[in-house]
C-alpha cells in the first residue's frame, strides 16, 4: 500500500532562524511558521485560529534559510513530517513533530537596500 507524507504551508515566520552545525559539519536551521484557519461560525461571525509549526532545513537549504528568512516575513514551504524523540528530564520520553523543508519560496518583497536573493543550490536556472 502506498502512503503520502507531504506538507504544504503558507504562513508567517514566527522567529528568526537558528543556524547550527551537527557534529559531522552538516548545517541545520530551525525556525517557526504560523498559519491561520479562518471560517464563519453558525452566527456568521468570522473566526480565526492560529496554528504554529516547527520547521527544519538541512544542508544548503538550511544555510539559505539562515541568511534570508526573517521573523514576520511570509513564506511558502513544501516538505514532510518527521517526529523525533529523546529522553527528557526525569527520564521521560519527549516527542517533537517537525516539518522538514524540501522547497521554499520567499514571498516578501526585498527590503530597501537588501541584496538580490541568490538562487537556491540545485535550482535549474543556476
Amino acid at each position: 500500500m502506498k502512503s503520502v507524507n507531504r506538507v504544504t504551508l503558507l504562513g508567517n515566520v514566527t522567529r528568526d532562524p537558528e543556524l547550527k552545525s551537527t557534529g559531522n559539519g552538516q548545517s541545520v536551521c530551525t525556525f517557526g511558521l504560523a498559519t491561520n484557519r479562518v471560517w464563519r461560525d453558525s452566527s456568521g461571525e468570522r473566526q480565526s485560529l492560529p496554528e504554529y509549526h516547527n520547521l527544519v532545513a538541512w544542508g544548503g537549504l538550511g544555510e539559505f534559510c539562515g541568511q534570508h528568512v526573517r521573523k514576520g516575513k511570509p513564506l511558502f514551504i513544501e516538505g514532510y513530517l518527521k517526529t523525533r524523540s529523546w529522553d527528557g528530564q526525569e527520564g521521560t520520553k519527549v516527542f517533537r513533530t517537525e516539518i522538514v523543508i524540501e522547497n521554499l519560496v520567499l514571498l516578501a518583497p526585498r527590503d530597501e537596500g537588501e541584496e538580490m536573493v541568490p538562487a537556491l543550490p540545485g535550482d535549474p536556472d543556476e
